[in-house]
């Protein structure tokens, strides 16, 4: 397979950026993107020219790091995955195939292809957690009854990996997807009531303070994680925040 690539080349974040386009034959159509990537850098290593950063850390799915737009869309062409398990078989011989870092004011470009996102890490610091006594006399967590309904859905907005794909599909940046499941795992459940309302106010507060943007019910952020994290937890957490609030 012959393809023709047009990537985004940015040394950091204080110059700018260009795009660059190069040729890439031999591709096999059971090569991952990201195994498509790694050939592409053995060429340009080999005629001394430097390598395309790019993120990736468990190739499985799971850890959400290999986070690229490919053609205009977060993670390529194909649903309910990430990058690295994006092969070759979607793309054609002869595609031309445009790769760019994610887009938002939150996730400034580090080099190439890879953003900082550790906004992600601090919204998650301010609240994303339940504080667990350890005094050695713990309530075993299986010993208090939950719902199973309230179970699945809080397993559901677990499942959330952090990608940041919800931000990059937003045309406002907004992370109120990733927040909002963050928030919903613990609200549907016994052991996060405690610290519910500090936890609503806290991380929407960072989350405004990281420079995101605002949720205006567009549905690109579900349609493009590969997680499918509904949008029914930023219903869910408009909910928490107004009951945090008044009650505040």
């Amino acid at each position: 397979m012959k393809l023709f690539l047009k990537i985004w080349r940015q040394k950091n974040a204080n110059t700018k950026g260009k795009m660059m386009e190069y040729t890439l034959e031999g591709i096999e159509s059971d090569m991952s993107f990201l195994e498509m990537l790694d050939v592409l850098n053995e060429d340009l290593i080999s005629k001394g020219e430097e390598p395309v950063e790019f993120d990736h850390d468990c190739r499985e799915g799971i850890c959400g790091t290999c986070s690229l737009m490919i053609n205009g869309r977060p993670h390529g062409p194909d649903s309910m995955i990430t990058v690295c398990q994006l092969h070759m078989r979607s793309f054609n011989d002869g595609d031309t195939i445009v790769i760019e870092p994610w887009r938002a004011k939150a996730f400034p470009v580090i080099k190439d292809l890879i953003v900082d996102r550790t906004a992600f890490d601090r919204i998650q610091q301010a609240g994303g957690y339940i504080s667990v006594n350890t005094s050695g006399r713990p309530v075993d967590a299986n010993a208090i009854p939950i719902e199973k309904d309230a179970a699945d859905a809080s397993f559901n907005a677990a499942t959330c990996i952090g990608c940041g794909a919800c931000v990059a599909a937003c045309k406002n940046a907004s992370a109120m997807l990733f927040t909002s499941a963050k928030v919903s795992q613990f609200a549907l459940l016994p052991q996060g009531q405690v610290e519910a309302a500090d936890r609503v106010l806290n991380m929407v507060k960072q989350m405004d303070l990281e420079g995101f943007g605002n949720c205006t019910n567009t549905g690109a952020c579900e349609v493009e994680c590969p997680k499918g994290i509904s949008l029914e937890n930023i219903a869910r957490m408009n909910r928490e925040y107004l009951a945090a609030s008044v009650k505040g």
